[in-house]
């Protein structure tokens, strides 16, 4: 036997749901590394703006250019990746199981952009439930900034909040002794509210335009790209304020502790604090890195995906579903 055949045998005899897992696991962990650098710079000015917003994309590019070398830019990144990954199959693969289950619990749903909606919001708060704690300690490591080696060498004292955690297993630790089981779940409340809403429409606007392409390029990965921007774009810029929200109460210890303020408390509380005592235009911040973060990663997050299941030999949509109809029914006769 062909090896090429074999190999064919091989996933055609793979569960779909499996081959749907590692095509979004592949397609989470390429998106997130490609735009590690920009995501590191995001997060810095959500939470860390006195330091970083006034002095803006360029001077933060340099600043930790200079202090942290090249490997600054990926700091969080590792944590990132090892959420990403489960948190992306979980992602793909929910959405696509869930929009089934609806098809066939309620045979007279409409295929259209309602239910990519609801199937996406789903396998979205599916996901976060899953994976949050990885994503609250992403953001930890990522807050922190190490002084630079010079500084170091010739003993310049760094504040002890800016190197609490030495790696993802410590940021784990310390965080359960603190805070327990809860505080690896600090600020999911607002990754819930966002995740519905942006998970949902990331996947209708992104299927929706694919049904308006032609049929001779529905395989042409340009047009994927486009629709996979344009589909991240809309999504985020209508969920953006939670998302600072979420950033702020997952970092709220280390920069309570710094100032010696109050820990907020809650979703709304600190939305209503982050408006009323730094504008809110601060609700919005390190939104336009997250545009050149945003385009990129769901682009390349959808178009992966596609070319990804072509290559694991999952089958189309209407074939699953045929497919899916012919054995209930056959379970059915007996």
């Amino acid at each position: 036997m062909a090896e090429g055949e074999e190999k064919n045998e091989i996933l055609d005899s793979m569960p779909v749901f499996a081959k749907e897992l590692i095509a979004g696991g592949v397609t989470g962990g390429i998106a997130k590394t490609a735009v590690a650098p920009l995501e590191r710079i995001k997060i810095l000015f959500q939470t860390r703006r006195d330091e970083f917003k006034r002095i803006g994309l360029v001077g933060s590019i340099n600043k930790i250019g200079k202090t942290e070398g090249l490997m600054g830019f990926y700091r969080g990144n590792g944590a990132s990746v090892a959420r990403i990954v489960p948190y992306a199959a979980l992602h793909y693969m929910a959405y696509e199981e869930y929009r089934r289950w609806i098809i066939f619990g309620f045979p007279d749903t409409t295929r259209g952009p309602l239910l990519d909606l609801v199937a996406g919001s789903f396998a979205g708060g599916t996901a976060v439930l899953f994976t949050y704690p990885l994503d609250l300690v992403r953001t930890k490591l990522a807050y922190q900034v190490v002084g630079s080696a010079k500084s170091q060498a010739k003993g310049v004292a760094i504040p002890l909040e800016q190197i609490v955690y030495r790696g993802i297993t410590d940021c784990f630790s310390r965080t359960y002794r603190e805070s327990g089981f809860k505080g690896l779940y600090r600020g999911v409340a607002p990754s819930m509210y966002g995740i519905f809403p942006y998970a949902g429409l990331k996947f209708y606007f992104y299927e929706e335009m694919k049904r308006h392409v032609p049929a001779e390029h529905k395989k042409d990965i340009s047009l994927k790209l486009v629709c996979g921007s344009v589909a991240g774009l809309l999504g985020q810029t209508l969920t953006y304020p939670l998302d600072v929200v979420r950033r702020q109460m997952q970092v709220e210890r280390l920069y309570a502790a710094a100032k010696e303020e109050t820990v907020r408390r809650g979703t709304m509380q600190t939305l209503v604090k982050i408006a009323r005592e730094e504008g809110w235009k601060q609700l919005f911040s390190g939104l336009s890195i997250n545009y050149l973060k945003v385009v990129p990663s769901v682009a390349i997050g959808f178009t992966v995906y596609d070319v990804m299941k072509l290559h694991l030999r999952v089958p189309s949509r209407e074939e699953t579903e045929a497919e899916d109809r012919a054995t209930r029914k056959r379970n059915t006769l007996s």
